[in-house]
């Protein structure tokens, strides 16, 4: 039977709980997700490790972290939680195609997938990207640069054998072909996400999540949110509930909602001047209890 149609359905607290796993006194860290992040490059090591620590915060029984080789000693040495592991690296300490062969390893042990945070973008990512999307049978969530590169050659996504959910702010959506300007953003969302077969996080002040049919609308977080590196909050929070077998749409819905009140939380405490990823990680425990 097909879902219903939910127009503009506001995410809470009790929606969020309900679709939380629960978590049996003999259960096991396998029990609980492997998710891999595929993120980091020189220079932008920090959005690999926000990534991270925010999905080992969401719940997740085990989060392999791959970084390029370049940056590997730093990230390792920053999330002792994580197993981080080194990839082959192209000249610019991006990652290279060689890492293919590492990651297909690894990717049938996995629940699901995270790639973009802070990746930067070559020729060699977007043929790494079209693999990764041919090549993946768990849900793949692609924020920043992994967008950035996915709006290069659109049409890799007729080869994506997994449900892809795509996190775009306004500048990006714009490059993936929708307009974030549109008088009915939610329409423009849910067309979108019909006609690309994704799931659509549109952030904003009032974020959208559709897959082209059900819309949820998120109504937590404040401006102090808006710092380098909450985006990489987010993905890290979805990939973790993707992960703990959450459906697509709903662990992204769900993912918006917890980060945007762990935002609140961390602005009820120290304020929105001055908050920082870390201070919003550090409360998204206190909405799991």
């Amino acid at each position: 039977m097909a879902r219903p149609v939910w127009l503009a359905e506001r995410t809470s607290h009790s929606l969020v709980k309900s679709l939380l796993p629960v978590r049996p006194r003999w259960a096991h860290k396998g029990d609980f997700g492997k998710v891999l992040l595929l993120c980091g490059s020189k220079g932008l090591a920090g959005a690999a490790m926000l990534a991270a620590k925010a999905a080992l915060r969401t719940g997740s029984g085990l989060v392999y972290l791959g970084v390029p080789e370049a940056i590997y000693p730093v990230a390792a040495g920053s999330c002792a939680s994580a197993v981080v592991f080194p990839l082959p690296t192209d000249n610019d300490g991006r990652f290279s195609l060689k890492a293919a062969e590492e990651i297909e390893k690894r990717l049938a042990d996995m629940d699901a997938v995270l790639f973009g945070c802070g990746v930067g973008q070559s020729e060699g990512l977007e043929t790494l990207l079209a693999w990764l999307l041919s090549s993946c049978r768990v849900p793949l969530v692609l924020d920043a640069d992994g967008i950035n590169l996915l709006a290069r050659h659109m049409d890799v996504l007729r080869g994506s054998k997994c449900p892809v959910i795509l996190t775009p702010h306004d500048g990006e959506f714009s490059r993936l072909g929708g307009d974030p300007k549109a008088r009915d953003r939610t329409l423009e969302a849910r067309t979108f996400a019909e006609k690309t077969k994704t799931v659509l996080l549109l952030k904003g002040h009032r974020t959208i999540v559709t897959d082209g049919r059900n819309v949820y609308r998120n109504t937590t977080g404040n401006p102090g949110m808006a710092t380098g590196g909450s985006g990489d909050v987010l993905s890290g929070v979805i990939v973790s509930l993707l992960g703990q077998h959450i459906m697509p749409l709903e662990a992204a819905a769900a993912g918006a909602w917890l980060h945007g009140a762990a935002g609140d939380l961390a602005a009820r405490e120290i304020g929105e001047y001055g908050m920082i990823p870390d201070d919003i990680i550090d409360c998204l425990p206190r909405l799991l209890r």
